[in-house]
């Protein structure tokens, strides 16, 4: 009995430390990668330009950054990144990596981002409890939930959060304001304002819900 309670707890133990592993990679990755691509193109451009002007070397890569932004978009590259793609998925642990980061990314730019629709989220009705969060995914039939929805809501201070599944009648939405704005103002723990409001975010329509 011992040795099963000791194997179940070094597993747990096991699990625990991947799981931090795979969040710290989560969130180092895209910023150590991108520093260490600009720096190599830095060091390049420096061995390739004799001209010492401040400031051409960076304007450079951005603008090179930019523009392989562009080709990736065009149907040529696009297949390429594609086939790519599936290559990389098919392998274990890397494709978890590869997808967790690709979804975080996509989370905040392009066309499917998911943090542009702030809610509050009413957590005691009756002490009228309510936290900031943000709706995520609003089809969860799958989960056998069809009048709930998926909403993320950030830790202040942190990037961490969690995800709840809240029913449709407890959200309010929030859509005169902007979702970066409001995104800053829970990770500062209120104490980053919000400063501007953002009549082109996509709104949130629930059915009229009953005064508490």
């Amino acid at each position: 009995m011992k040795i099963k309670g000791v194997k179940k707890t070094n597993k747990q133990l096991f699990n625990t430390l991947l799981g931090y592993f795979l969040r710290g990679l989560l969130l180092i990755v895209p910023f150590v990668l991108t520093g260490y691509i600009i720096s190599m193109a830095l060091n390049w451009m420096d061995g390739i330009i004799k001209i010492k002007i401040p400031g051409l070397g960076i304007t450079i890569v951005l603008v090179a950054i930019t523009l392989f932004g562009y080709l990736g978009s065009t149907l040529l590259v696009r297949s390429l990144f594609d086939t790519i793609e599936k290559l990389v998925t098919k392998v274990p642990l890397i494709s978890t990596i590869y997808t967790s980061l690709k979804d975080l990314i996509a989370a905040f730019v392009g066309n499917k981002k998911k943090f542009d629709k702030p809610v509050l989220v009413t957590i005691d009705i009756d002490r009228r409890i309510q936290k900031i969060g943000f709706i995520t995914q609003q089809e969860l039939e799958i989960l056998h939930l069809p009048a709930s929805v998926a909403v993320y809501i950030p830790d202040s201070y942190s990037f961490s959060g969690g995800l709840c599944i809240v029913p449709k009648e407890l959200i309010t939405p929030l859509p005169d304001i902007s979702g970066t704005e409001v995104m800053k103002f829970v990770i500062s723990g209120g104490v980053t304002a919000i400063q501007n409001v953002n009549e082109e975010e996509q709104i949130v329509n629930f059915p009229a819900k009953e005064s508490i």
